[in-house]
């Protein structure tokens, strides 16, 4: 895939997630990359955000940006907040890089009123005849590393995705399914057409 067109899909994205976004909002972003979210939303919503992110090269372009931002554990640093601090603590692509994304969930809904999940589905169709033919990860435009290159990868599933968060009374308030475009959204057979899900939650 091309920059070009990675851009627009991650840009697709964080459209969406800046819609539920009020003016003014405490924003924290995790896995902030290189601030670009959280420039957009400087601009466009006059947010106050602060990211936080482990790669030093990333932390570096945002400040570039005039975006704050903190390099280091996620886990870690939303331990130095009291509860609701933020209005909106957004996880774009983040949960499934995490060791324990559960517990990342269960502290970004601690201290967040409002929480912004975007992940790709694993259970997308094409993802499944792979494994089926191959018996392993695919390899493709959204996972694009071999296994022993990447990151942690947790494999999360819109269906794995909707039942945690009915097993811990987290109130799923907003959810949106893109198809394998990552624009054209889509209602029927999700866990199985959807090639990526954006979700607001709540704890009730």
């Amino acid at each position: 895939m091309g920059s070009g067109r990675t851009q627009r899909k991650r840009q697709t994205d964080l459209e969406i997630i800046s819609e539920w976004i009020d003016e003014g909002s405490r924003v924290l972003d995790l896995g902030c990359g290189r601030g670009i979210f959280l420039e957009h939303l400087k601009n466009r919503r006059g947010i106050r955000g602060v990211g936080v992110d482990i790669n030093v090269d990333k932390i570096s372009s945002c400040v570039k940006r005039g975006v704050t931002a903190y390099q280091g554990d996620a886990l870690a640093f939303m331990d130095v907040f009291d509860d609701k601090h933020f209005d909106w603590v957004v996880c774009s692509r983040t949960l499934q890089e995490m060791s324990e994304p559960g517990l990342l969930l269960e502290k970004a809904l601690r201290v967040g009123r409002n929480v912004a999940v975007g992940f790709a589905n694993y259970a997308y169709w094409k993802n499944r005849v792979h494994w089926l033919l191959h018996g392993s990860r695919p390899r493709n435009k959204v996972f694009t590393q071999e296994w022993a290159e990447s990151r942690a990868d947790v494999p999360i599933s819109i269906g794995i995705f909707e039942n945690y968060c009915a097993a811990k009374e987290i109130e799923i308030c907003q959810r949106v399914y893109l198809k394998s475009d990552w624009k054209t959204p889509l209602q029927q057979l999700p866990n199985l057409r959807t090639g990526y899900a954006i979700y607001s939650l709540r704890k009730q």
